[in-house]
Parts: structure tokens; C-alpha cells; sequence
């Protein structure tokens, strides 16, 4: 017997191993490179090759064949010649010759048609996150033959869009992945040089929502927006540092380290150690392994966890000490980073970079207004990077010096 194979990036393929029908909706969510709709055109090819079905592919707005999926599907089908050998493929059409056809229509204009249509097995909806909610009520009960499923592809925007409220939350009746980029196995150069281009030269937001699969925020709440740079460096004789700081994880949030240098108005982050459920006893070989040499400087942690200071001292990490708060020591941690004319990050920093974007205050859903309140989230190695330099952060009322050695 002849074994067929496709490949699809190895996140997706425990949503589509699951049985036909055993969940109504199958979607994924993220940034672009994800390769996320070619997986999906290529699951929905072979699937019609395994089954003779009615597929409705449809979007918001569909002017031409061109603006639709049939792109998609058709170079899934060219890439897999046992797939084109079973197809009939035309400028406007995709057929399978075991009688399975490819419908492809745009909702805004053409819903009366799509509630006639009998016999829809499969919905493929691109672009979910521009469908307004009374396409999703209109649509989803005409599609409702035996096990008839609803496949789902966006790239968030808005936090309170109708795919989100529907499927950002857990259902039983659902499998919804997030894909971006990095778990795409087959993520092209070309696009590799693209991403990094925009990294530089995009504003914050924008390149977390079209890369990093985020809400599009107002670019005023990004705390460090007008100051990060992404850029490989090398540190030089006269820079001050290295200094590291460590914060450590509860929970699902990550036990974060990095490695920063001070040098012509700029601060540096060269190195970064980040994972969830680090386990204590594993955090110094962890760290060592990820920023090296960090054993013989002076790192500066979260000092709500004395106990696991006091361990790490006595296990791989010396000249670990907890780090002096007081009162408003974040706000007064955050007037010092944006202090600097900039902070460069190294391309290696991806998680460093990701929090550096997304860090931002609070935004009133009704106005819009940027409020004074910093949300909880996307801050573990901002607050470690505030502890690798809080001896220079200014407190109330006192005044600092130029930064000079001496920190470690």
C-alpha cells in the first residue's frame, strides 16, 4: 500500500489528527509567516480528496476569484502531485474527481445564496477577524450537514472583535491554535529579511500585531514604544557593565534573566534566560547556559523571594542579592529606562523584544484614552532589566550622578 504524505507544521498537527466531527470548529490565530492558511488549504485539499464533499471557502468581502482561497488550495494542490493527479483545477474552480467541489464566496454580498446552499460539509473562513457577528449568526446554522465542521483563519486586531469573544475562550467544541512565525518549520528567508527590516524600522505596535499575531494597540500605551531598537552589537572597552538582573517565575509566568550594558545614552541588553516552571534547582545551570558568565557578576533578583536568593547563593550563582523597592520603584524604573536616547536590543533577546513591545498602560475601552496604569502583563524582563540597574534609578527626591562602573 502506497503511504501519502503532507507536510504541516508540527503545532497544527494534533488539530487536525482529531477525527472528522469531533469538533464543530477547528481555527488558528497569529501573525503573518505562520503558514497557517497553506495549512490549512492543504488539509482541506486532502480532505476532499478522502471524501467527496461540498467545501464553502468565504470571507467578509470577496470581489473576485482572485480575493478569495482559491489561490491558496490550488498551490497546495501543485506542491503534492497525488493530490493535482485527483483534481480538476481551473482559473475559477477546484473539483475532485470523486465528485468533491470547492465553492467560493464572499459573505457581505452573497448570504441569501450561501443559506440555500444545501450539503455544506466544510466552511473554510479566511480573514475571520473582519466577519461582523450577524455573518457568524446567519452562517453557521446553513452549515450543518453530519459531521459538517468550521474552520477559522485571523490575525487578531481588535481584542474585542466577534471571532475573539467566540473563540478566544475555551469550548469544548472547538481547537483553536495560535501560530505565528516561529512555529512555522518551513518559514521562508525572503520573509525572515522582511520580518527583520520591520522589526527595525516599524513602530511597536504595528509589528507586533502583523508579526507576533497581537491586538492592534494604540502605539501612545506602549511604554517603551519610541525607544527600542532591535540591532546586533558587540560590546566595546569603554562601556559601562555588564549588569543582570533576575526575576523569578510563579506559576505560568517565566523565571527571566538578561545581561545589559551602559554606554553613550544608550542602554544594551545582550543576553536573555527565560523559561516557565523553571524549577529552582535547575534555575543556575539554566541561566549559566544562556548568558555565560553570569556566575562571576554581581545579579540583582526579585527580592520578594528571599529564600530562593539564599539557595542560589549556595548553588551556582554566588553573588546573587535581592533587589531594594519602595514605593511607586516601578514607575520610578520606568522614568529611568525611557531616560536613555535609546535601548538596543540583540536580535537573540526574541522574548526580551517581544515584552519590550507589548508593555503598556492601560487603555479606556469606551474613550480610548491612554490612563496611568500599567497592566499587569509583558513585564518579567522589563522587571528583571529594572533590578540589573536600580542602584542608578532615581527615588524621590534624590538625585543621581552620571552612571559610572561599579555596579558589579
Amino acid at each position: 500500500m502506497t503511504t501519502l504524505k503532507a507536510h504541516v507544521p508540527p503545532k497544527l498537527k494534533p488539530l487536525f489528527m482529531a477525527e472528522r466531527g469531533k469538533y464543530r470548529y477547528r481555527g488558528a490565530y497569529g501573525g503573518r509567516g505562520s503558514g497557517k492558511s497553506y495549512s490549512f488549504a492543504l488539509m482541506a485539499a486532502i480532505l476532499g480528496y478522502k471524501y467527496p464533499m461540498r467545501i464553502l471557502c468565504t470571507r467578509e468581502y470577496q470581489a473576485s476569484i482572485k480575493e478569495s482561497f482559491h489561490a491558496e488550495i490550488k498551490r497546495a494542490i501543485y506542491d503534492n502531485p497525488w493530490l493535482l493527479f485527483n483534481y480538476d483545477v481551473g482559473v475559477d474552480y477546484l473539483r475532485g474527481k470523486n465528485g468533491t467541489e470547492f465553492i467560493f464566496r464572499g459573505l457581505r454580498r452573497n448570504m441569501s445564496a450561501i443559506k440555500s446552499m444545501a450539503q455544506i460539509d466544510l466552511c473554510i473562513i479566511e480573514e475571520a477577524e473582519d466577519i461582523p457577528e450577524y455573518s457568524f449568526v446567519e452562517l453557521f446554522p446553513t452549515v450543518r450537514a453530519p459531521k459538517s465542521e468550521i474552520w477559522l483563519i485571523w490575525n487578531p486586531r481588535d481584542e474585542n472583535s466577534p471571532v475573539d469573544r467566540r473563540f478566544r475562550v475555551k469550548r469544548d467544541d472547538a481547537y483553536i491554535v495560535e501560530m505565528n512565525y516561529r512555529d512555522n518549520p518551513w518559514f521562508p528567508e525572503v520573509l525572515e529579511h522582511e520580518r527583520q527590516h520591520d522589526q527595525k524600522t516599524m513602530d511597536v505596535a504595528t509589528y507586533a500585531h502583523i508579526w507576533e499575531g497581537e491586538y492592534l494597540k494604540n502605539s501612545n500605551a506602549q511604554i517603551l514604544a519610541d525607544k527600542i531598537r532591535v540591532d546586533e552589537f558587540e560590546p566595546k572597552e569603554h562601556w559601562d557593565g555588564p549588569y543582570h538582573g533576575l526575576d523569578f517565575g510563579f506559576a505560568n509566568d517565566p523565571t527571566t534573566a538578561n545581561r545589559v550594558w551602559i554606554a553613550d545614552r544608550r542602554l544594551y541588553i545582550e543576553y536573555e534566560a527565560n523559561k516557565v516552571k523553571l524549577e529552582l534547582d535547575r534555575t543556575a545551570e539554566f541561566i549559566k547556559e544562556r548568558i555565560p558568565g553570569i556566575e562571576k557578576y554581581k545579579i540583582r533578583a526579585d527580592s520578594a523571594r528571599p529564600e530562593s536568593i539564599n539557595y542560589l547563593q549556595r548553588n551556582g550563582l554566588p553573588k546573587i542579592t535581592g533587589v531594594s523597592k519602595w514605593q511607586g520603584s516601578v514607575e520610578d524604573g520606568i522614568q529611568h529606562l525611557r531616560s536613555y536616547d535609546e535601548i538596543v536590543i540583540h536580535p537573540r533577546c526574541k522574548e526580551t523584544i517581544r515584552e519590550a513591545r507589548l508593555y503598556s498602560y492601560k487603555v479606556d475601552r469606551l474613550t480610548g484614552d491612554v490612563l496611568p496604569q500599567i497592566v499587569d502583563a509583558h513585564n518579567h524582563h522589563i522587571d528583571d532589566i529594572r533590578y540589573a540597574v536600580n542602584p542608578l534609578i532615581k527615588k524621590p527626591g534624590e538625585i543621581k550622578s552620571t552612571p559610572v562602573r561599579g555596579l558589579i
